[in-house]
């Protein structure tokens, strides 16, 4: 028999989970902007709704172009997924039409939060929020 990686089953998971940092995607508002760091690119992720994960996402080999998706969460690279949630050292798992698309892990965070006044829908101030790794994952 052989040994099964302590991030491999559901227990080793949920102890891990905690001491990530990453940003739960609920917490954020319509029209923030996510930009996230994997080992191989950069992704810019614009947030269309919070609750539904729906996102415009451009960034990497796939997504060349701006493209509407669902920002689904993280995952290890497997089967497991933390659901609205992305995690600093976890891999994106990210739909477009049908097609899913899982990034290498991701290397660091940054929320751009859109502050929208009453009368000026169309400027956005950044207030900015930065997670990274912290050492090799």
């Amino acid at each position: 028999m052989y040994p099964i990686p302590r991030y491999c089953d559901l227990d080793g998971v949920a102890e891990i989970c905690p001491l990530l940092e990453g940003v739960t995607l609920m917490t954020l508002n319509a029209c923030d902007m996510i930009h996230a760091r994997t080992r191989n690119s950069d992704y810019q992720i614009f947030l269309l709704d919070p609750i539904s994960a729906g996102a415009i996402v451009r960034g990497g080999e796939y997504f060349a172009e701006p493209v509407e998706a669902t920002v689904s969460g993280s995952t290890f690279g497997g089967c497991m997924l933390k659901a609205g949630w992305l995690g600093v050292g976890l891999r994106m798992e990210i739909y477009v039409n049908g097609q899913r698309t899982v990034t290498s892990p991701v290397q660091s965070l940054r929320v751009e939060r859109a502050d929208f006044g009453a009368d000026q829908c169309d400027s956005i101030e950044s207030g900015l929020a930065e997670v990274s790794a912290s050492g090799n994952h």
